[in-house]
């Protein structure tokens, strides 16, 4: 009896210690899984704690504070060293916690706050309810370089690449090491070409000659501009008249290193003026199809289509204010409305000037040239002289690199793409539409059309407008390349004429072509002859063209080129 009591007691012992086992086990995991997100918190906590001593720092405190950023690997510290960078990171007057700014764009009412720990949403504040947290040039390069250590590991092959091209302005004994460590697994083989880049330039300082002359053999035609600076300095000469490089074997691979570095930089800026003119020409063409239309089939020499063009660009800058959000989205908002803005006040100034001075070409150019003073000054009204900055969407923004030695911006590449398509749909509705039908019928034989029932009132006055439209597209597209102001139209006016001229009057081909010839001729004479005496060269071979070839390249029949 008193046995089974003991071994039932020891048995409920038994289960009693499982249980309580259990129990303590579970209360442990429960612990663990309570401890995790704290843990976490506590984390992020430290981090921002980390980030807001940047608010009272001086610059050289920063970059400590930068430093101990990345020590913690944090998974955002590349977020908030690229928002010091770029000026976006800010201190909260109202608790002085530091937060980023998702766009700090002229304009905007509200900035929108990301919490740096967690890039969380942290809500809108007005701009002027925050101090933004300053940098310097020395901080500026540290935090590149800074971002660019981090992101040498990136899986992504195309951040790594620019993280070792940072990585090479700015060699120390850590780069090197992380450099060579990434050569050792590095799969990518333009990753890995420039990190042997990287590695022979160091080399080039090896007490060792025949390190150094493998090295310069190795760089030899790399077009990176830290290239060409290290192997000038070789044979750079010293105050006492000798060489930086003392072994002659160097300075001779160095020497022949150049000649082949800057035969091929030569070609590449040869191609880089070509593009450059290209994008010169597009615009050109773009001013110049309008006037082509409105000089062709009416005779009309418009003295304001530039002030047309200057319509559109500020229709622009309006659209933008109206659509501070959607910055994106905005310039394809911009082409249709400054086409109506811009043909409207063609369709009004032709109904209201123009259409009492047909056969008068003198007085034609007078009454353009006072009606854009009038343009001009009614901007000045109504948005006062000073300039206007459109702002380039994201999509248009940066550059599409071949080589440190070549690359072309994608707002450039994006107007010679939209002024053919312009030309595309003008040269469309020329040949395709009822309206083309009647201007061509017009510019021929204006009494013939008449006669065939063609209400040439009515043609010259969407003749007009239709010019007017494209000049105020023409508007938008340059808003990319400069500011816009009052007197945005008079720096294209003449250079548009010269086009029409030298392509023939009227002739949409012939704008095509001289235009983007202008352009390239203009750019190609610039870095020889200035951009002043650039023009005058280039309008003393027009005038002597014109001699020869008055009609132009393209001559075009009709009333206007029979009176030429």
């Amino acid at each position: 009896m008193g046995g089974s009591r003991s071994r039932r007691a020891t048995v409920a012992g038994r289960a009693a210690g499982v249980l309580g086992a259990r129990r303590l086990a579970w209360l442990l995991l429960a612990a663990c899984l309570a401890a995790h997100p704290a843990a976490a918190q506590t984390g992020d906590d430290a981090f921002r704690a980390i980030v807001g001593e940047l608010a009272g720092a001086n610059f050289r405190q920063k970059e400590a504070i930068a430093e101990q950023m990345l020590a913690t690997g944090h998974g955002a510290v590349r977020d908030v060293l690229t928002a010091l960078l770029e000026d976006r990171l800010f201190e909260r007057e109202d608790d002085g916690r530091v937060f980023i700014v998702e766009s700090n764009e002229e304009g905007l009412a509200t900035f929108r706050l990301l919490d740096p720990a967690t890039l969380a949403d942290a809500g809108t504040i007005s701009p002027d309810r925050l101090d933004r947290i300053i940098t310097n040039n020395r901080l500026r390069r540290f935090l590149r370089t800074g971002i660019a250590r981090f992101d040498a590991s990136s899986p992504d092959p195309g951040v790594r690449l620019e993280a070792v091209r940072e990585l090479l302005r700015s060699l120390d004994d850590a780069t090197l090491d992380l450099l060579r460590g990434r050569a050792a697994v590095e799969t990518d083989p333009d990753v890995a070409f420039e990190i042997e880049t990287a590695l022979s330039v160091e080399a080039l300082d090896d007490p060792d000659p025949g390190v150094r002359l493998a090295a310069v053999e190795r760089l030899s035609g790399r077009l990176n501009p830290v290239v060409h600076n290290r192997l000038s300095a070789l044979i750079r000469t010293t105050d006492d008249g000798g060489f930086a490089e003392p072994d002659e074997a160097v300075r001779a691979a160095a020497t022949d290193a150049l000649w082949q570095i800057d035969s091929r930089r030569n070609v590449y800026s040869v191609l880089e003026t070509v593009a450059f003119g290209l994008s010169l020409g597009s615009v050109l063409v773009l001013v110049a199809i309008g006037l082509a239309i409105t000089f062709g089939v009416m005779g009309v020499i418009n003295m304001a289509h530039g002030e047309l063009m200057m319509l559109g660009a500020y229709t622009t800058y309006v659209v933008q204010l109206w659509m501070p959000d959607h910055i994106g989205i905005s310039l394809l908002v911009a082409v249709p409305a400054a086409f109506v803005v811009a043909g409207s006040a063609g369709v009004l100034i032709e109904r209201t000037v123009i259409r009492f001075l047909y056969g008068r070409p003198l007085e034609t150019l007078l009454a353009t040239f006072g009606v854009s003073l009038v343009l001009q000054q009614l901007v000045r009204t109504v948005f006062s002289a000073n300039n206007r900055a459109v702002t380039t969407p994201a999509w248009m923004s940066g550059a599409l690199r071949f080589n440190e030695a070549f690359a072309l911006t994608y707002n450039r590449l994006y107007i010679v793409l939209f002024a053919l398509i312009v030309f595309a749909l003008v040269l469309a509705v020329m040949k395709y539409t009822r309206l083309g039908l009647d201007i061509r019928a017009v510019s021929q034989n204006r009494t013939m059309a008449r006669a065939m029932g063609v209400r040439t009132e009515w043609v010259d006055a969407m003749t007009f407008g239709l010019g007017a439209g494209i000049a105020g597209v023409a508007g938008v597209a340059l808003t990319q390349l400069t500011n816009v102001g009052p007197n945005l139209g008079q720096s294209y006016i003449v250079d548009s004429f010269m086009v029409v001229v030298f392509g023939g009057v009227g002739n949409l081909w012939g704008t095509l072509i001289g235009g983007m010839s202008l352009g390239i001729v203009n750019k190609l004479l610039e870095p020889f002859a200035g951009a002043v005496l650039g023009k005058i060269l280039v309008l003393v071979v027009l005038i002597l063209f014109i001699q020869r070839r008055p009609r132009g390249l393209f001559p075009q029949t009709g009333r206007a080129a029979e009176s030429v």
